[in-house]
């Protein structure tokens, strides 16, 4: 088992098969990307080397992430191939719900088990104004596909900014009384490019926290291979309520997730300074040992927090580059 020296161990990958993403939410890249499309991202037979190292060192959970994973045609081949290698448990994705209703069946046949969804208004015209795109009606569309097809797990991100969507507290909990899914608010992050932007609309969690506490919301054990998200159910209400706030105390004791970007560097954490190059040791699937022993050594650096709170957002300039 992958572990540091604080005894965390590491279950849960976040995989990035690009940086590449086609929205143009105001908190993450307001001008759109600005990257190089043409890169040389992880192939499909690095991916399945990953999978494979992170699966021997005990990982049971991996989610594909991006940018945006599906602007990859190749992406119901990734899914497919990550889920085929033993020891994964469960495969996920985040996206952004771009052409959701199209993609959802393949990904399902691909054998997704996870599936999360950003959409941080229930209002189009919030929505366009945050994301720079008309497009909720399209992914409520394909939210309702994927509960059809029974696909596991089903989630909905929207990241809380004052000003912007902070009243939607109350239609989004309306709507969650016959949605079977967990919808996560989740606090702003300072980035390296949006620190004017953090200082405007960053909005803390527990107020909220404590409002379910006194409104019949009860807080949900939390699994080992779960992302850092408390969560919170009701008697009246199908979805659930999680919250991600991590500027809150002790956010970072529980941390179980490892982060490789899409040019196979390896992240200790979502805010450190720069990312350690894997690629070397992904051109042969006989250098699996090597990369695992390689992987061992590198979490004996991994630092205790992410020491957001003191202003420090490391070498991450917005959430696109890793895959938040």
């Amino acid at each position: 088992m992958l572990q540091d020296n604080f005894g965390r161990e590491f279950h849960y990958l976040r995989l990035s098969i690009t940086d590449v993403c086609n929205f143009r939410c105001n908190y993450c890249l307001p001008d759109g990307y600005e990257g190089k499309p043409d890169q040389a991202f992880l192939s499909l037979d690095e991916i399945r080397r990953v999978c494979a190292a992170f699966a021997a060192a005990g990982t049971r959970k991996i989610r594909i992430t991006g940018g945006e994973p599906s602007v990859r045609k190749d992406l119901p081949t990734i899914i497919r191939t990550v889920k085929a290698t033993p020891g994964i448990e469960k495969v996920a994705i985040t996206t952004n719900g771009y052409r959701l209703p199209e993609l959802i069946d393949e990904w399902a046949d691909a054998g997704l088990d996870a599936l999360n969804l950003s959409i941080d208004s229930l209002d189009p015209g919030v929505f366009q104004s945050i994301t720079g795109h008309s497009r909720l009606h399209e992914l409520l569309d394909g939210l309702d596909r994927a509960i059809s097809l029974g696909i596991p797990s089903i989630k909905v991100n929207a990241v809380m900014l004052r000003g912007l969507n902070d009243n939607q507290v109350k239609p989004f909990r309306d709507w969650l009384r016959n949605k079977p899914i967990t919808l996560r608010f989740i606090e702003l992050m300072q980035t390296g490019d949006n620190g004017k932007f953090f200082d405007e609309h960053h909005v803390a969690g527990e107020k909220l926290r404590l409002w379910l506490l006194d409104n019949g919301w009860s807080q949900a054990l939390r699994s080992v291979d779960a992302g850092p998200a408390q969560e919170f159910y009701h008697p009246d209400y199908q979805g659930r309520i999680g919250l991600i706030m991590p500027y809150s105390k002790d956010f970072c004791v529980t941390c179980n997730r490892l982060r490789m970007d899409s040019t196979g560097k390896l992240h200790l954490c979502l805010f450190s300074d720069t990312g350690i190059d894997v690629r070397p040791l992904l051109k042969s699937d006989d250098q699996r040992d090597e990369l695992i022993e390689f992987l061992s050594s590198q979490l004996l650096d991994k630092k205790p927090s992410h020491f957001l709170e003191d202003g420090q957002s490391g070498g991450t300039r917005h959430l696109a580059m890793i895959g938040g």
